[in-house]
């Protein structure tokens, strides 16, 4: 679970937050707004309860795991459309890394036993036994890929945004563009990662370096831009395209840069993830993958068919 202090940073980001800026502190059941591929569904949309166990897909399962019927997920939240809370006072968790962790655990005849944890401390934590799954958006890279295992379910990535009326900052399509300005992105995202590899690129152009801020908190994050303490965002894909379709945030995106797997994430050579692909190509196979991802929007996001620790997109 998170810790006190992550808690009352997590309030205090979002207190200071406009309306709705984040998209997940009110109760209008029409948050969800699309990301991509056409307007979403009502975040309310009921699109796994009907769902039955496939006993194929259970069979892979390790024999203690189908003994006790649980898994213990580590996930984060406040990024929509990947997990948030529709309503603060309530703490219901939605958004699309829910209802696909809800849906492969009811193929897989399982129960998710979900505990939040702060985005950087969820892949560690797999080593450690802590977590048996772990979902945040997290984006297969190589980097990753020698201590974790991942089974994906959605294609995203990595793109920019700027406040809406900065109209200087245009696409980036290289770092060096980004010289000279503050970026704000997650703490222990591939965003941080790349940003920070990449600082010698303006170096090499005679450039002023870009300052990079990491935020622990999607809300901090964007109160950062809101205010002008970043110049521009670096983080997800469709979490971006969802800010900017919120009034309220004043966002403005600029562009995809590098396009990710997103996967359910695994300690190294966990026994976990046959079973795990088995079910997410089951809800590909009988329609329920392409609901989940209209009722929130994300239809660009689609793979054809769930894989066990790709490569990283070139």
């Amino acid at each position: 679970m998170r810790t006190t202090t992550a808690r009352r940073r997590l309030l205090a980001a979002t207190a200071l937050l406009p309306v709705l800026a984040l998209a997940g502190c009110g109760s209008d059941p029409k948050i969800a707004g699309p990301a991509a591929g056409g307007p979403a569904a009502t975040a309310t949309e009921d699109v796994v309860s009907g769902l039955a166990t496939s006993d194929t897909a259970a069979a892979l399962l390790p024999a203690e795991v189908r003994a006790s019927g649980v898994l213990t997920f580590g996930s984060s939240f406040g990024a929509p459309p990947a997990a948030f809370y529709a309503d603060q006072a309530s703490k219901k968790q939605v958004g699309v890394d829910v209802d696909f962790s809800d849906a492969v655990a009811k193929v897989l005849g399982l129960t998710v036993r979900r505990q939040e944890a702060a985005f950087e401390t969820i892949l560690p934590a797999l080593d450690s036994g802590k977590f048996d799954v772990g979902t945040g958006n997290f984006g297969v890279t190589a980097a990753r890929l020698k201590t974790i295992d991942f089974v994906t379910y959605i294609d995203d990535g990595q793109g920019f945004a700027v406040k809406k009326d900065n109209t200087t900052v245009q696409p980036v399509t290289d770092l060096v563009q980004l010289c000279g300005l503050t970026i704000g992105t997650g703490a222990g995202t591939t965003f941080e990662t790349t940003l920070n590899a990449k600082k010698g690129v303006c170096a090499d152009a005679g450039r002023k370096p870009y300052e990079v801020k990491a935020f622990s908190e999607g809300g901090a994050l964007l109160t950062g831009l809101q205010q002008g303490r970043v110049d521009v965002e670096m983080s997800t894909i469709n979490g971006l395209r969802h800010q900017a379709s919120q009034e309220a945030a004043g966002v403005r995106f600029l562009n995809e840069f590098h396009r990710l797997d997103v996967g359910f994430a695994f300690k190294k050579g966990s026994p976990l993830t046959p079973a795990f692909q088995a079910a997410v190509n089951q809800l590909i196979k009988d329609g329920t993958y392409q609901r989940i991802l209209r009722k929130w929007g994300l239809t660009d996001s689609a793979i054809k068919e769930s894989q066990i620790s790709p490569p990283e997109h070139p």
